[in-house]
């Protein structure tokens, strides 16, 4: 008998291996990624359109009417009604919403001790409104159309949608992978609710809730390419059912915030708009950052373990 060397590899295929065929190298997962500059594109584009050309500006002041924020659903919960409960963070809620947020994911940072992911949180909230408040200052609204006077406050983008998308995605930063899909959830309603409530109460324009929610993308965006790699979240694996049950309750969330008695066409433009900016939320989440080889699937569970 002829003993085979057992440093000399083998030339017989291995189980479910095509004969000829070689040992299969590294796999590259690709993964589908938004980066911060194409968020940013989106929002020069939405201000473009809807601000900067008579089409969109006319478009989006005949979402507008003589009878005010009373017929909206969310009126009794917007702060505008006389002595009425704000929903957080619409109305005089807005700091204080803020304050609070800080506070919980600072606390969340010391607990868990995730100094990365909570600096990375403190960034896109700071980022978020700051860049905010920079373009409001630095994007005008020319008056092409001759509209009311009423319609020609700068609102672009708004304050009151990137509280809660900036808290949210910073929730989302320090939270546990456990826990994460869930905190991803609440946020997105909570960013969906707060973008339907401020349309349907005339405070804000569609374009003025997706321009905050394009921001609050971008930041949470470069926070993550910015981690270092064993801190940067990777793709959130979401139980199965979630994600059809997070954006159906977002749907419902959009419409019941954004709804009026007096228009059907208003409600449907703000609830859409509404469910975009969580379509938005959730696919920025539901990506991790940039794709890295991972290895041949054995020893892929090998390095898990």
């Amino acid at each position: 008998m002829t003993q085979q060397d057992p440093s000399t590899p083998s030339t017989h295929p291995g189980p479910g291996q095509v004969p000829g065929m070689s040992e299969p190298g590294p796999v590259r997962t690709v993964r589908l990624r938004v980066s911060a500059p194409l968020y940013l594109l989106g929002f020069l584009v939405i201000y473009l359109i809807a601000v900067c050309t008579p089409f969109g500006q006319r478009a989006e002041n005949a979402l507008f009417n003589d009878n005010g924020a009373t017929p909206a659903w969310i009126y009794d919960w917007s702060g505008a009604a006389y002595r009425s409960s704000a929903l957080p963070p619409l109305e005089h809620t807005a700091m204080p919403t803020l304050l609070v947020g800080i506070a919980a994911i600072a606390a969340v940072t010391v607990v868990r001790r995730c100094w990365w992911q909570g600096c990375a949180a403190a960034g896109i909230v700071i980022v978020t409104l700051g860049s905010k408040e920079v373009a409001r200052m630095i994007l005008p609204r020319p008056d092409l159309v001759d509209a009311h006077v009423s319609l020609l406050e700068t609102s672009f983008p708004s304050g009151h949608v990137a509280i809660p998308a900036a808290l949210a995605f910073g929730a989302t930063l320090v939270a546990s992978p456990r826990i994460r899909p869930y905190v991803t959830t609440v946020g997105m309603l909570w960013l969906t609710v707060t973008a339907g409530a401020v349309q349907a109460t005339y405070h804000h324009r569609p374009s003025d809730v997706l321009g905050s929610t394009l921001l609050a993308c971008a930041c949470y965006s470069l926070a993550t390419r910015l981690l270092p790699t064993a801190d940067a979240p990777g793709t959130t694996r979401h139980p199965r059912a979630l994600p059809a049950i997070a954006l159906t309750l977002s749907a419902a969330g959009a419409l019941l915030a954004g709804v009026r008695d007096d228009s059907v066409t208003q409600s449907l433009v703000f609830a859409a708009a509404a469910f975009l900016c969580a379509v938005l939320f959730w696919f920025t989440t539901a990506r991790g950052p940039a794709p890295t080889p991972s290895l041949v699937p054995g020893r892929a569970a090998e390095s898990q373990r």
